[in-house]
């Protein structure tokens, strides 16, 4: 009861924070340090699956140097990126390493530091070789640790001279439960009431494949701080997906719910990360489901990441599942928890093409702040925020943007384009938390261009730039020229071309 007291504390605090009055932000009151960027994934834009020596991936089906120029003429100073383990090791450690694949990467690193854009890179956004799956189950083999230690470690020889900024994995607790909870990941593994697949078990696999994913994050952790850090002066750190969860109601069954909400969402993989430790929350309701740190794994994670990367789209409500019954086949079932926009026939913001996101500027500085309070003040890199669009055959409506364009305003807190309502009110930012004491470094925006959604597929758009995907031509919309205008003091952007394939 104690714990529940002190949530209900900590939500009630993050909702009482009063915003600075409305004003707009000016990119000069950040330090010099402080990066402002974009990010894509290696699988999502790369293309080119079997052209230098890259394997077949477990998710394949223009190479990133024609993205350079886009990102220098936004005024960008850091590009986050993933790195295609297939293109780098196309049969894991013992098929050799891709020299090709070495060059390719070289060859986008060393374009983007000429143009004065810092890399930030990825090791693991949910792809990795094939034959990596068929031989581990993906992640459910212990064997996939060594594997991608020795992936890290040729990554951090091979590129690390010049990449100051390492992640680990990319947002490992959605990874896990979509693709071995629900199933509709690849290797799409899960058992009702979660799904129905033709193997998998939702009630253990998720947290097998976690563990590993943790153990596999340790080991590079500990490798790179060993034997890079010092000579190469680089920090390592991990990127979590993280809803800000609030109470359906202020009954405790809901505020609990929320309280479970976060901890399946962030603490079951940064509390162990910080502290060694599943959280309490899912031991309790896991049981012997979930796995146990032995004495030699505990000791490897002793050494803590440089930083956490905090991937946030959107707040939502939570109502209790254990004295109700509800549809478990959810993102947050497993919590035993059902999330909804909507409170008594009220949506908790504006919808955007996604399912479950909305747009609650206010989530970010809620979100910002309980990562700060939670895990020892550690820094902290906004390394996606960004809104969906439908798809449509509107070219001008899907170039004039205005719903992104208010998003990502709300976010920050600068005027919006339109008078809505939900604009008109106090915002809380990440710029509020990063003046309030939250050690915020950096903030990109998903994504730099259109891109294959994963299983949304390009049924949803989240670029600044609209990509046509049969000609790859690539036109800014309305949102690019708004965060040129923010990044560069509200400068002309003539200098924006649109680039082709052949350009």
């Amino acid at each position: 009861m104690a714990a529940a007291t002190g949530m209900v504390m900590l939500l009630a605090a993050a909702l009482a924070i009063l915003a600075p009055p409305a004003r707009a932000l000016d990119r000069g009151e950040f330090p010099s340090g402080f990066l402002f960027g974009a990010a894509t994934s290696a699988y999502q834009v790369e293309g080119a699956y079997l052209e230098d020596g890259k394997g077949l991936n477990n998710w394949d089906v223009f190479t990133h140097t024609h993205y350079v120029d886009l990102m220098h003429n936004l005024g960008v100073n850091s590009y986050r990126f993933s790195i295609s383990w297939a293109r780098i090791l196309p049969r894991g450690r013992l098929g050799g390493i891709n020299s090709a694949g070495i060059a390719f990467y070289d060859r986008l690193i060393d374009a983007l530091l000429q143009k004065g854009i810092e890399p930030f890179v990825t090791l693991h956004h949910f792809d990795l070789p094939y034959e990596l799956e068929t031989s581990y189950g993906s992640w459910l083999g212990a064997g996939i640790r060594e594997e991608f230690d020795y992936y890290a470690d040729v990554c951090f020889q091979a590129f690390g001279d010049r990449v100051k900024f390492w992640t680990t994995f990319n947002e490992p607790n959605l990874f896990t439960k979509f693709a071995y909870m629900l199933g509709v990941y690849s290797p799409k593994r899960c058992s009702p009431p979660f799904g129905n697949c033709n193997s998998g078990n939702s009630q253990q696999e998720p947290y097998v494949a976690a563990h590993n994913i943790i153990m596999s994050h340790a080991a590079a952790v500990d490798n790179y701080k060993k034997n890079y850090q010092a000579k190469q002066g680089g920090s390592i750190g991990i990127v979590i997906s993280m809803k800000f969860y609030e109470p359906l109601t202020n009954t405790m069954e809901d505020i609990l719910a929320a309280q479970q909400a976060l901890a399946f969402e962030i603490h079951w993989f940064l509390d162990p990360i910080f502290f060694g430790e599943y959280p309490k929350e899912m031991r309790e309701m896991l049981s012997s489901d979930l796995p146990e740190f032995t004495p030699a794994e505990k000791r490897l994670l002793q050494n803590k990441v440089d930083f956490i990367g905090v991937n946030h789209y959107t707040a939502i409500y939570t109502k209790d599942c254990i004295s109700s019954p509800c549809d478990l086949n959810t993102y947050e079932g497993n919590a035993l928890v059902f999330a909804t926009g909507e409170r008594d026939g009220v949506q908790i913001r504006e919808p955007t093409a996604l399912c479950g996101f909305y747009d609650v500027p206010e989530g970010m500085e809620q979100i910002l702040r309980y990562v700060n309070q939670r895990y020892e003040n550690a820094p902290v890199y906004v390394t996606e925020n960004g809104y969906s669009q439908y798809n449509n055959n509107n070219m001008e409506d899907m170039i004039n943007d205005v719903g992104r364009v208010n998003y990502l305003q709300g976010f920050s807190h600068i005027p919006s384009v339109k008078n809505h309502a939900t604009n008109a009110k106090e915002t809380k930012t990440y710029w509020h938390a990063y003046r309030g004491g939250a050690k915020v470094r950096g903030y990109f925006v998903w994504s730099l261009m259109d891109n294959f959604e994963w299983r949304f597929g390009f049924t949803v758009r989240f670029g600044l730039y609209h990509v046509d995907f049969t000609t790859q031509q690539r036109t800014p919309k309305m949102s690019a020229k708004w965060y040129r205008d923010l990044l560069m003091g509200y400068g002309p952007m003539d200098e924006v071309q649109t680039l082709r394939t052949d350009s």
